[in-house]
């Protein structure tokens, strides 16, 4: 019966869109920490197109708050619902980082370093994690994340019929596979699940088994809003480069890098596949219209270290910087949503 229902919302949606001559977007929200605040910003931007409806959001860590948040905020205000929502979510995001032991430190400001490098405490902070697990670092298993979620994600509104289809991905820690909550699953577990970087918190148990961060198996998961959500136009949202130019010889640079290659590695095999789909004509991705927003050279220079800074003003800089690469990629793309594609898979995700 939930199945059916959920047909039927969706199919009332559509052709809402269809009487008022709106464009249903899909949106895939990667995730990065505090990078995500720039997310914020492309969001922020999209909510005041008149013509674009968001109609589906899949999302992994921070891309899963922001697309929990977005999304109840456009069932309970609309589109300044939604955009007053994030700017809440994240105001309380950089109003909980104040209370941070790591914080960039004095010498970090004066240097313009947005990273935790010089943090007084950090380094430290990050061998204790090489050597002890959360779970003797942090026995009883505080999360300030856990309070700002339930402060501001209403589950209820994502449960109406008039939400925008969600779609949160988490990795079940016992056989390394790919778990997606959609709507009627959304509860302040998953998502916290969904954000649970192992090295940093306790796993996070729901119906008896554990998770840990979505990235791990799909950072974010795209088939969802092709094959449950039949969004025409889906858009990708991404905090990480594609490619990283120059050599790595540094032990953080290594490290990091690693990390990144890890949690982008199964977004590209997604997206090889669906590629592979394009290429060949293959109707599962017939009427599907891919969009691509990559982040801009300033925040694919940004350090590793710094999508763990939620200091208040790097977060504005970021939103900054996003909404300002949504409104270029408008400005170039307005008029493609809802005909064709802006981005060939084959090209940008193709096997090399």
């Amino acid at each position: 019966m939930a199945v059916l229902d959920t047909a039927l919302a969706r199919c009332g949606r559509w052709l809402q869109r269809a009487r008022r001559g709106r464009i249903g977007l899909g949106l895939a929200l990667q995730g990065g920490g505090s990078h995500g605040a720039y997310t914020w910003g492309v969001l922020d931007r999209l909510l005041e197109e008149p013509r674009i409806e968001i109609s589906a959001l899949s999302g992994t860590s921070a891309g899963a708050m922001n697309a929990a948040v977005c999304a109840q905020g456009l069932v309970r205000g609309g589109r300044h619902g939604a955009r007053e929502a994030l700017a809440e979510f994240w105001e309380a995001v950089g109003a909980a980082a104040r209370l941070s032991p790591a914080q960039p430190g004095l010498l970090g400001h004066l240097l313009g370093d947005e990273g935790l490098e010089w943090s007084p405490t950090f380094g430290g902070l990050l061998a204790l994690t090489r050597v002890f697990s959360p779970y003797e670092l942090n026995p009883l298993n505080f999360n300030p994340l856990r309070e700002i979620v339930e402060r501001h994600v209403d589950f209820a509104a994502l449960r109406d019929p008039a939400s925008p289809d969600l779609f949160i991905a988490a990795t079940r820690v016992s056989s390394g596979r790919l778990r997606v909550f959609d709507n009627d699953e959304l509860s302040v577990e998953a998502l916290l699940a969904s954000a649970c970087l192992p090295t940093l918190h306790h796993a996070v148990t729901i119906d008896g088994e554990d998770y840990w961060d979505g990235g791990y198996c799909g950072n974010p998961v795209v088939y969802p809003l092709v094959d449950l959500a039949h969004c025409g136009d889906v858009m990708l949202l991404l905090l990480s480069p594609l490619e990283r130019q120059g050599e790595l010889r540094s032990a953080r640079e290594i490290v990091a890098r690693a990390s990144e290659i890890s949690f982008n590695a199964a977004f590209l095999r997604e997206m090889q596949w669906l590629a592979r789909y394009e290429s060949s004509g293959d109707r599962t991705l017939r009427g599907t219209r891919f969009h691509l927003l990559t982040p801009d050279a300033g925040l694919a220079e940004r350090a590793q270290l710094t999508k763990l800074n939620a200091d208040w003003d790097f977060l504005q800089a970021l939103h900054a910087g996003g909404r300002a690469a949504a409104d270029a990629w408008l400005a170039a793309h307005r008029r493609a949503l809802g005909r064709r594609s802006t981005v060939r898979l084959a090209e940008v995700f193709g096997s090399a």
